[in-house]
């Protein structure tokens, strides 16, 4: 079970990227409609995309099902809870196969 745990590892540190991706994308959102940052700065509009780009895919099912709070977005917060349980959940695998495999 040796080969596996390169793989978790990789695993984890996506998981953990991709949950600074979500907040990162929730501030910047924070932060051009408060009209701190101007999205017409082309760097800006650049990462703003980007960030658009790869977290609302993921965030688009979960405010499917969510209920109308009246303007609130918990959805990221609900993807980030996600994304512990399934980081928890491979570091819990990892650590059965390593303890059975010794």
């Amino acid at each position: 079970m040796i080969i596996l745990n390169p793989l978790f590892n990789v695993i984890q540190i996506a998981l953990w990227l991709y949950l600074w991706a979500i907040i990162l994308s929730a501030i910047l959102s924070w932060l051009v409609h408060f009209g701190v940052i101007n999205t017409r700065n082309q760097f800006v509009s650049m990462i703003g995309e980007f960030l658009w780009r790869i977290t609302e895919p993921a965030l688009r099912p979960i405010r499917r099902f969510m209920p109308n709070l009246g303007g609130i977005d918990i959805s990221p917060i609900i993807l980030i809870l996600v994304i512990y349980f399934a980081r928890d959940l491979l570091g819990n695998i990892q650590y059965s196969l390593n303890v059975g495999g010794v």
